[in-house]
């Protein structure tokens, strides 16, 4: 097993809460993260048709049959057990009772809300980050990590990319997509998909994203929430600032995982990606999908946001979690450190008062130094030594 570094958040949460949640995308190690790190707890799985018919058919009685160290899997697919879970629970007062895990990650947050809001701790397992796969594969590069990406699977057994985000793509689609919004044309839905990967990194355009997929613009806004919900798409938002400048209002789009997002470009291989025009939309992806894991994996809020102006001046990433303290940096998939790369972070650091040892280019070359316009920092180091 590839350890996690969100394992050692569960610990604490199961002392501060009846009821812990994992979600996270389908395949990214939810099952057996919970299963290795509470030996102790006894493991039912509701995609087990039996299982699942005795938890909806007789709620109260499934609940009283297992003991008050239970980790149910899939629990999405018995909505009636959220509410029994909610009164034995009450009725207990301990912490660590339940641990509750699921795909269908819309389908679950809705039934927590619905029945164990303020008795429950979330914690959102995604897919490997680069630290963690370099566990697996010790001379795994930035460049093949950011082409395969970090589904487990990958790491575990010698797939193909292409076979594995296939199938993966064709059943989070039949699975989740299709049972919960009922898409009556699965093909608009993929095209959909793949428009979002065409624009990642981009500027947001619901409408023009509507168009193309040849759908309502109510539907797009939908299919996009439930993209959302499923941990495969997130939005970036703006910077706000009280300066009178105008900034733009619109977010990005950017995808959690790099391998997902490659597949849905058509790019096959880390050679095909090293000269392909998206390259440095793919590389700002994993700069980006990476940090927002970092505060993830250990379970820590964080205020990520890029900046642009009516004057096009643009910051890729603004790290505003110290909201006092911000740092900006600069995301190039060259392998050559520029000067000319601190051009926006020079004016704009000045405008907001970040000072410049918070000003950092992170670029594909070898060497990490610091210049007299700010740091210079490599992909590697970046996503092996930055912490949040």
């Amino acid at each position: 097993m590839i350890p996690r570094t969100i394992a050692q958040e569960l610990a604490p949460m199961l002392s501060w809460f009846p009821v812990v949640s994992v979600t996270g995308p389908r395949q990214s190690g939810k099952s057996t993260l919970i299963k290795n790190a509470l030996p102790d707890y006894e493991y039912v799985n509701l995609e087990d048709e039996t299982t699942r018919l005795s938890a909806i058919d007789d709620p109260v009685g499934f609940i009283h049959s297992h003991g008050d160290k239970l980790i149910i899997d899939e629990a999405q697919y018995a909505p009636s057990l959220f509410s029994q879970i909610q009164v034995v629970a009450d009725e207990r007062k301990s912490m660590g009772q339940y641990v509750l895990s699921g795909s269908q990650n819309f389908l679950m947050e809705k039934r927590i809300g619905q029945s164990l809001a303020g008795r429950v701790g979330m914690l959102q397992l995604l897919p490997l980050s680069y630290e963690e796969a370099l566990e697996s594969e010790h001379n795994l590069t930035v460049d093949e990590f950011m082409f395969r990406g970090g589904y487990p699977h990958l790491y575990d057994v010698p797939t193909p990319t292409d076979v594995y985000f296939r199938n993966y793509t064709a059943t989070y689609i039949s699975r989740d997509v299709a049972e919960y919004l009922d898409v009556r044309n699965l093909t608009d839905f993929n095209t959909f998909l793949r428009l979002c990967a065409e624009n990642a990194g981009g500027l947001l355009n619901l409408t023009a994203l509507a168009k193309d997929a040849n759908i309502s613009f109510n539907t797009a806004k939908e299919w996009l929430s439930i993209l959302e919900a499923s941990f495969i798409v997130f939005r970036l938002a703006p910077y706000s600032t009280n300066t009178r400048k105008r900034l733009i209002k619109t977010p990005k789009l950017y995808f959690y995982d790099n391998g997902l997002l490659n597949y849905l470009l058509g790019i096959h291989s880390p050679q095909e990606l090293a000269d392909d025009p998206k390259r440095g939309d793919v590389f700002e992806n994993l700069i980006i999908s990476e940090t927002v894991k970092r505060y993830r994996n250990r379970n820590k809020d964080c205020e990520l946001c890029f900046y642009r102006d009516s004057n096009q001046r643009e910051i890729d990433l603004v790290d505003a979690t110290q909201r006092r303290n911000p740092t900006l940096l600069e995301i190039k998939s060259g392998m050559t450190a520029r000067p000319d790369f601190f051009k926006h972070l020079a004016t704009v650091g000045e405008d907001l008062g970040v000072p410049v040892d918070r000003r950092t280019v992170i670029y594909r070359g070898t060497e990490s130094f610091t210049s007299k316009n700010g740091k210079f920092i490599t992909a590697k180091d970046y996503l092996c030594t930055a912490q949040a």
